[in-house]
């Protein structure tokens, strides 16, 4: 009987555990578990991960190991992304996780980062034919992936992450400022490639964190239900009226909306405003939302 096989995908906000079967290039899940751990919160160029995000990432790593352990998993693979390979202490934060856990963290960069993510993404989406511009907004960066038939065309990293502009840009102005910012930069790299003129005419999809957020408060999804998420469609007049409502409570009334789980009210501005400046810049009216990413197509690589 074939044993099944779990993935790690320690983020800068969340730590997400994946135990399942791999069915050609589908997946058969068992268990999805996902504590909001905020490694990046609290993120210094000079120390790197805080002593507090460490240990609540380590306590979320325990949980992870207990049930990998409890499924009888045949094979483990864990990657961490912006930031720890960002941190000057990330390569002693993975040793200190695989003392207390038996977990070894690979730490990838954003083109694998990118790749794994498209991987996932095209394993749960509902149409692979057409063209893809896939975004994935992380909390310490965003990576862009373009498919041109399936292929994947072009990769980049942003350095727009829901956590460090939350914790750096105290003014919304200034936040708006630096989106709009590193979004035209991306879209002169793809006009100097000559990708932009594929654009046109390719499906948008935004995956995981941000995206299912908003399809979540859309449905005034009570229980999180990945299966309705999963190929869920917004519009970008829709996307504008969901900030209107957020952007004017506090962070104890925003609790209350339906759909948005504690630990990214704060978070889920930036957010937005990644997504719709995304859409502006690239002329999308819609957005197709993808609940696979990057740790289905971690799984998918073991």
């Amino acid at each position: 009987m074939q044993q099944p096989v779990a993935a790690i995908d320690l983020g800068t906000n969340t730590a997400r555990l994946l135990i399942g079967y791999r069915e050609a290039k589908s997946i058969k899940p068992l268990l999805v578990k996902r504590w909001i751990t905020r490694l990046g919160g609290g993120f210094t160029r000079e120390v790197g991960i805080s002593k507090a995000a460490k240990e609540r990432s380590l306590t979320a790593l325990i949980e992870f190991a207990e049930e990998i352990k409890k499924h009888c998993v045949s094979r483990v693979r864990g990657v961490a992304t912006s930031a720890v390979r960002d941190a000057p202490n990330g390569k002693s934060f993975c040793d200190e996780i695989f003392i207390n856990t038996g977990i070894q963290l690979q730490i990838i960069d954003s083109h694998e980062e990118g790749l794994l993510t498209l991987q996932g993404v095209i394993a749960g989406i509902d149409d692979t034919s057409g063209n893809l511009l896939v975004f994935d907004i992380g909390g310490g960066s965003t990576e862009y992936m373009l498919t041109l038939n399936g292929i994947p065309e072009y990769i980049d990293s942003i350095p727009l992450g829901v956590v460090r502009l939350t914790e750096g840009k105290q003014r919304l102005e200034a936040m708006k400022e630096k989106i709009i910012r590193e979004i035209a930069l991306l879209k002169s790299r793809l006009e100097i490639k000559d990708l932009l003129q594929h654009i046109r005419g390719m499906t948008l999809v935004g995956t995981t964190g941000t995206a299912t957020t908003l399809a979540a408060i859309s449905m005034k999804m009570t229980d999180y239900d990945y299966s309705r998420v999963n190929n869920y469609t917004l519009s970008r007049a829709e996307i504008l009226e969901i900030y209107e409502t957020l952007h004017t409570l506090t962070l104890e009334e925003r609790l209350n909306i339906p759909g948005l789980e504690k630990g990214r009210e704060d978070l889920i501005i930036a957010g937005i405003l990644v997504t719709v400046e995304t859409m502006k810049m690239f002329g999308f009216s819609y957005l197709k939302v993808s609940d696979f990413g990057l740790l289905e197509g971690v799984l998918l690589s073991i």
